[in-house]
């Protein structure tokens, strides 16, 4: 699976999981909201194993950089609160570090 997107759907699943939690303890929503939770976390934890990387935490860590990214769209799209300037300014500078990260010349 390419790179491209591994991490959005890593992000996905991963927001879609917490949620489930989020929406059960804070929503009070039913507990059956945790089984595709915990299913949305088990694929998460899957797709970052997809990452063409020798090592674990530089996928972790580059990965961190999308998420916010995907969190701030999470929120404008599902919780309709739109990001304002400076979650949009902290995002980006996290996706050039997750950038930095993942695609820097390594001998």
């Amino acid at each position: 699976m390419k790179m491209a997107l591994v991490y959005p759907l890593a992000a996905l699943a991963e927001i879609a999981g917490c949620f489930a939690f989020w929406a059960w303890l804070k929503l009070d929503r039913s507990p059956l909201w945790l089984v595709p939770g915990v299913l949305s976390l088990i694929v998460f934890a899957w797709l970052l194993t997809l990452v063409p990387t020798d090592a674990a935490g530089r996928a972790f860590a580059a990965y961190g950089g999308v998420y916010i990214c995907a969190s701030l769209l999470w929120m404008g799209m599902v919780e309709k609160t739109a990001p304002d300037r400076w979650d949009l300014l902290g995002g980006a500078v996290c996706l050039a570090g997750a950038a930095i990260i993942l695609f820097a010349p390594r001998g």
